[in-house]
């Protein structure tokens, strides 16, 4: 006797519904969960990126979304950081930093900021921790 298996309504039928599905999850649950969760978390997730996201790289995918909670900071079309515009950033601790975030030296959801000291030196921060950022605005 042959057991018939009744299927939840959003389960997909094919390839192209799987597909869609996927790409769904990754958009309304995974992305939406890097621009919320705390730093901890997100490096748990680094850890195994392969087996949650895919082959997906973790700078364009995981810590791109996680910064995009301060869209100042990223650029649409590009992965990490945005250098390119000077921004203000208020820490927990620290009051407000100001400078451009370096894209090279800002790693796995840590910002660093390249401003000009009181003298007119150029001055790097110490790098600041997405838990500690508060706000972000571009000048």
């Amino acid at each position: 006797m042959s057991e018939t298996v009744i299927l939840p309504a959003t389960t997909p039928t094919d390839f192209a519904e799987l597909a869609a599905a996927r790409r769904d999850w990754i958009e309304s649950v995974l992305r939406v969960w890097c621009r919320q969760a705390a730093l901890k978390e997100l490096r748990k997730a680094e850890l195994e990126w392969f087996d949650i996201a895919g082959r997906a790289d973790t700078n364009a995918t995981l810590w791109t979304w996680a910064w995009e909670r301060f869209p100042e900071v990223v650029h649409p079309d590009l992965a990490g950081v945005n250098e390119t515009s000077e921004v203000v950033v208020s820490h927990v601790n620290a009051g407000e930093i100001r400078g451009f975030p370096d894209g090279r030296r800002s790693q796995r959801g840590l910002l660093v900021l390249v401003g000009t000291g009181e003298a007119g030196e150029m001055q790097t921060h110490e790098p600041i921790s997405i838990d500690q950022i508060t706000a972000i605005v571009r000048t």
